[in-house]
């Protein structure tokens, strides 16, 4: 039953973490085609200046953090079972 009980978990997180990133993805992706049409930057298409900005991205500090949905709700859980056991 607890295995069940963590398979679950792990399920549901997965898909929380896979919605959030799409989220995440699809706003940042809205916030780089706003900034090109107000100042289109000269020298570049507005596909590689997205495809910059989301290269960027993928190797920031956002996408790592968002990788704490696994591991923040299975400690607020254990925290809770601790207490009032």
């Amino acid at each position: 039953m607890f295995v069940r009980l963590i398979l679950g978990g792990v399920v549901i997180l997965g898909v929380v973490y896979i919605c959030v990133t799409l989220y995440s993805r699809s706003v940042r992706r809205e916030k780089l085609e706003d900034l090109w049409d107000k100042e289109p930057v000269e020298g570049t298409t507005r596909e590689a200046y997205i495809a910059d900005g989301m290269a960027q991205y993928e190797s920031g500090l956002r996408k790592k953090l968002i990788l704490l949905v696994f591991v923040i709700p299975p400690l607020v859980v254990g925290t809770i079972i601790y207490f009032i056991n």
